[in-house]
C-alpha cells in the first residue's frame, strides 16, 4: 500500500457525540484475518509535518543549557524523543538535560522536576505536560525570569509557551477511527483505552477518535473511554474487564504505547487474538511484532525523534529571539502489515 499524505483533516472541528453503552448480548466479532481484507480498502493517510525551518547553528545559544522535562521515561517512545533531542543539541553546540518521571501518572513529581530545572536558570525549557493545567504558576515563573518555554508532545492551557512541537493528535486519531470502522464493517461495539484525561495528548486522541466515530459511523457503538495511566498492566486489566462486560466487542483503540500493549496482552491472555481488532498508537517492538504477525491491525506512528529534535531547534530559535509559529506539526502516518517496511515508515518507527 502506498502511503498517501494529506495536510489537513477536519476531525478536530466536529461536535463530540459519544454513544455510551451498557452490556449487550453476544454478536459475531470481526476476525483479524477477514478484517485485513477490509483494511486494504481503507485509505492509508498521514499528516504532513509543518514547513518550520530549523536553525543551522546555535548562534547566541551556543554553549547554553536547555532543560527538557518529558512526561516519562518508561516507554521506548520517550527514549526516542530523548535521542532526537540530545543528538540535535550536540549537533548545534548547546547543552540539553533530559528527565521525566518514572510513570505518566506522577504529575507532582514532574512539577518538582520543572521547578528544579527553573531554579538552575536554563536558557530555555522544553516541557511536555502530564497535566495541561497544573503547571501554570511555574510557567509564569519562567516567563518572569525571561526563560522561553517550548511545549512538546503535550501542550498546556497557557499562552506562555513560545510554540508547541507536536503531532496533530486530533487528526491522527480520526484516521485511526476510519481504519477501525473499515476493519469492523462499519458496525459494532468498540472500546477505547487512553493513557489519561489530563494531558493534551490524552484529551485530543480520545476526542479525535470519538468525534470521527460519532460524525461518520452511526452504527458503531463506542464504549465510555477508560484510562490506564499509560501502564500496560493496568490497561490489560481494563481491557479484560471491558471484554467480559461486552461480549459483542469488535475492536479496541489504544491511544498510546502503554495502552495498546495492555490491549495486546489482554487479547493474548483471553484467547481473543485474531478475534477482536486492535489499533494502536506509536510503535515499539511489541507493536511492530504484533502488526507484522497480524495480531494488531495497525497503528498511528508519530515522529518521536523529530519531536525531540524540533523542540531543541525551537528552543535555540527562542533563545536567539526568532519568532516562532504557534505550533510546529511533526506529522504522523498510519502503518500496518502492508506498509510497515516502507522506508518512510521505517524512518519514524522505534523499537
Amino acid at each position: 500500500m502506498k502511503l498517501t499524505r494529506i495536510t489537513s483533516l477536519a476531525a478536530g472541528t466536529m461536535t463530540l457525540a459519544l454513544v455510551v453503552s451498557a452490556c449487550s448480548g453476544s454478536a459475531t466479532t470481526a476476525p483479524a484475518a477477514s478484517a485485513a481484507a477490509a483494511s486494504a480498502q481503507a485509505s492509508s493517510a498521514g499528516g504532513a509535518a509543518s514547513a518550520y525551518v530549523p536553525p543551522t547553528d546555535a548562534g547566541a545559544a551556543k554553549g547554553k543549557t536547555i532543560a527538557i522535562i518529558s512526561k516519562g521515561e518508561q516507554h521506548q517512545f520517550w527514549q526516542a524523543v530523548k535521542k532526537g533531542a540530545l543528538d540535535e543539541a550536540a549537533k548545534l553546540g548547546v547543552t540539553a538535560t533530559y528527565q521525566g518521571p518514572a510513570t505518566e501518572s506522577e504529575v507532582d513529581k514532574q512539577l518538582t522536576m520543572l521547578q528544579t530545572a527553573l531554579s538552575n536558570n536554563p536558557a530555555a525549557v522544553c516541557f511536555a505536560a502530564l497535566d495541561s493545567k497544573a503547571a501554570g504558576a511555574l510557567l509564569a515563573q519562567a516567563q518572569a525570569s525571561k526563560i522561553p518555554v517550548v511545549g512538546f508532545d503535550s501542550g498546556v492551557d497557557s499562552t506562555i509557551p513560545v510554540t508547541t512541537v507536536a503531532t496533530d493528535n486530533t487528526a491522527a486519531a480520526a484516521v485511526a477511527a476510519d481504519h477501525m470502522a473499515s476493519l469492523i464493517g462499519n458496525a459494532g461495539t468498540v472500546g477505547v483505552i487512553v493513557h489519561d484525561q489530563t494531558s493534551q495528548t490524552g484529551i485530543t486522541r480520545r476526542d479525535g477518535f470519538l468525534a470521527q466515530m460519532a460524525a461518520k459511523y452511526p452504527n458503531i457503538k463506542v464504549l465510555p473511554p477508560q484510562y490506564g495511566a499509560g501502564d500496560a498492566v493496568k490497561s490489560a486489566d481494563i481491557a479484560k474487564a471491558m471484554m467480559t462486560a461486552n461480549p459483542d466487542l469488535k475492536g479496541f483503540f489504544g491511544a498510546n504505547e502503554g495502552s495498546i500493549k495492555g490491549v495486546l496482552n489482554a487479547l493474548k491472555e483471553t484467547g481473543n487474538e485474531g478475534k477482536i481488532v486492535a489499533i494502536g498508537y506509536d510503535s515499539g517492538q511489541q507493536q511492530i511484532d504484533a502488526i507484522t504477525s497480524g495480531v494488531e491491525a495497525g497503528a498511528i506512528t508519530q515522529n518521536p525523534i523529530g519531536i525531540g529534535s524540533k523542540c531543541v531547534d525551537a528552543a535555540v530559535d527562542a533563545i536567539n529571539g526568532k519568532a516562532l509559529p504557534q505550533k510546529i506539526d511533526t506529522g504522523f502516518s498510519w502503518f500496518d502489515k502492508t506498509n510497515i517496511n516502507n522506508p518512510e515508515i521505517q524512518a519514524v518507527l522505534y523499537k
